[in-house]
């Protein structure tokens, strides 16, 4: 009797498990279809704003923060002629800048990751099969990134390019040179101010969790990627107002978008994920952030060389 109440037990318990499963992801799948519904009434209230800052048309249905919105803004105003995406640096595409456009507006693209796991999981899900999505796995290098994008079918002229791997995210994007985006996305480091041209030293196993462990050494400042954007052709018109990503338009595609310095496109970052030893938040504000990494190097592009990060100008609070 034991063992037919064990073996019932057990299926009850995979029923039950499989019936919540089954709950969750309608739970899940519903509540993304309301995210796009939003999204898309916020999409059409665009054309209500009058504007020429690319913060007024903010608002976030898959992105971290406001990008969504000034993806929209942007696409609507630029003549793009390939609706393909490149986009590096996803986890699991739950939150990233060109969910929304894929499902919004059907675009094709590219996503990479790190992690296989993330890249399993993006496999498994109905995005992958409902639209023309590409995942693939690798760490990404400055030297890699050029045949992970050929391997993939793309080539050329497209549409974004969005970039996010926490490090070498100025040398990678230096790097690359077999497509022409539209639109460059890319994440800056506030920490480093808005005056000087500085990043990190190359270095190719760069894994931000491990650099430092508070996490804020990575990436470059607005005025390096404005140095690169300007050599490839772009030019800068804003940042989101977390103060985290950049949006650079091709030169030829400009046209009357508001074009704007590093200074008048700087936000100093207010979201405070800084982490102790541990690991654990610590909540810190954006001068305690400065002072846990102010000893350690990095290149000042200007003067080409090393210094250390006290070494050059950032506004405090």
């Amino acid at each position: 009797m034991k063992l037919i109440n064990k073996y019932i037990n057990k299926i009850t318990e995979s029923v039950a498990s499989r019936i919540t499963q089954i709950i969750d992801n309608k739970v899940m799948s519903s509540l993304e279809n309301l995210q796009k519904s939003l999204g898309r009434i916020e999409t059409r209230q665009l054309v209500n704003t009058e504007s020429d800052l690319i913060n007024d048309y903010e608002f976030k249905v898959f992105s971290q923060w406001g990008e969504d919105g000034i993806i929209q803004y942007l696409i609507n105003k630029i003549p793009i002629k390939n609706k393909i995406f490149v986009e590096f640096g996803v986890e699991n595409y739950k939150e990233s800048n060109t969910r929304f456009l894929l499902q919004n507006n059907n675009w094709s693209g590219l996503v990479i990751d790190g992690s296989e796991q993330n890249i399993k999981q993006i496999k498994s899900e109905d995005i992958y099969w409902r639209y023309n999505l590409k995942a693939e796995h690798s760490f990404i290098t400055r030297d890699n990134i050029n045949e992970i994008i050929l391997n993939s079918g793309i080539k050329g002229d497209i549409g974004i390019l969005s970039i996010d791997i926490d490090g070498n995210d100025y040398w990678v994007w230096e790097s690359i040179n077999v497509v022409s985006p539209a639109i460059v996305i890319c994440e800056y480091n506030s920490l480093f101010g808005s005056s000087d041209k500085i990043v990190i030293p190359y270095k190719e196993n760069f894994e931000r969790n491990k650099e430092h462990y508070s996490m804020l050494y990575f990436g470059a400042s607005i005025s390096a990627f404005n140095f690169l954007a300007e050599k490839k052709g772009y030019s800068l018109v804003g940042s989101n107002l977390a103060g985290n990503n950049l949006f650079f338009v091709r030169n030829d595609l400009v046209n009357n978008l508001k074009v704007l310095t590093p200074q008048e496109a700087y936000q100093k970052s207010m979201f405070r994920e800084s982490r102790n030893t541990s690991g654990e938040l610590t909540f810190a504000n954006f001068n305690e952030r400065y002072e846990l990494i102010k000893d350690i190097d990095v290149i000042n592009l200007d003067a080409n060389k090393l210094v250390k990060i006290s070494d050059i100008y950032v506004e405090m609070d």
